[in-house]
């Protein structure tokens, strides 16, 4: 059965989904440096991340047996690379510069799936969701803290992530319609370990028991994010729904606070809060868009 269109909910799921990804990437920069042993590869990250997903959601699908349908194989290989990319290289670029910096860089994704989402998903974005996402975009650019620092060549990786997971959430729209959230899920994460394995191969090492758990921890929030994020996108438009993925960066500035008493300074309150204040407007023009009433142009 198809979700029906339901933007609060969809609001709620991403919201939730902000929480676990904020968390992903803290533990992916744990892995990536010497924090808990010795670095492991980009690849080895995400192969771990696939590798506890699809443990956790193929026991879900082992206790509510869903009808699995795989009807959309060329959508979901699309979906699956496009996936497995982005994280490798956000995982590559958290290991070299801030969390904050590749967090803020890799969330233009959101511009790019609703700039995807007008010529591949045929949607309408009218001038005012084409403001809040821009305003989003501002906050986002100066939580990055625009430096000679931000253009490494490490950060060109959380760019690339940027592109590949924007990519990535045109052919999970695609799916929505089609399939079940919990059958895509499944379907992704088992093509997604088969691909993560036949790469990790060259570059493994045995991780130390700190690693196998923080190994465990990103395969387990990124599939509670998955969840939610495929929930939310099957309940409203991409180009609505999306820019509320900026949240993830407030997530992480609390997560900061909480782990490692860094306090947000005043760059920092400025971005969030612009960057609620988009979120606020896609959230305000969507309600509006929900009520029958006469047709306008904007």
């Amino acid at each position: 059965m198809t979700p029906s269109h339901n933007p609060p909910l969809a609001v709620a799921f991403m919201l939730t989904a902000t929480l676990f990804i904020a968390g992903s990437m803290l533990m992916a920069k744990l892995l990536g440096t010497d924090t808990l042993g010795p670095p492991l590869h980009p690849l080895q990250v995400s192969h771990g991340r696939f590798l506890f997903a699809f443990i956790l959601i193929g026991s879900t699908v082992a206790v509510m047996r869903p009808t699995l349908r795989l009807t959309n194989l060329r959508i979901h290989i699309g979906r699956t690379l496009c996936g497995w990319v982005g994280v490798s290289l956000m995982f590559a670029a958290v290991a070299f510069i801030p969390m904050a910096d590749a967090t803020a860089i890799s969330f233009l994704n959101p511009v790019f799936g609703m700039m995807l989402a007008i010529p591949l998903l045929g949607e309408t974005v009218g001038r005012i969701r084409w403001s809040a996402a821009a305003i989003a975009l501002l906050g986002a650019l100066i939580l990055l803290r625009p430096t000679p620092d931000s253009f490494q060549p490490a950060a060109l990786l959380a760019l690339g992530a940027a592109m590949a997971l924007g990519l990535e959430l045109i052919f999970i729209k695609k799916l929505s319609g089609r399939e079940g959230p919990l059958s895509i899920l499944f379907i992704n994460n088992a093509l997604g370990l088969t691909v993560a394995s036949l790469a990790v191969v060259f570059v493994w090492q045995m991780p130390t028991p700190a690693q196998w758990a923080a190994l465990a921890g990103v395969g387990g929030t990124m599939a509670c994010a998955q969840a939610c994020f495929v929930n939310a996108v099957a309940r409203a438009d991409a180009s609505f729904i999306t820019p509320f993925s900026y949240l993830t960066l407030v997530v992480a500035a609390v997560y900061d606070l909480l782990i490692f008493g860094v306090r947000p300074d005043a760059v920092s309150i400025t971005g969030a809060g612009i960057i609620i204040a988009g979120a606020a407007l896609l959230a305000w023009r969507e309600a509006r868009r929900a009520k029958p009433r006469p047709v306008t142009q904007e």
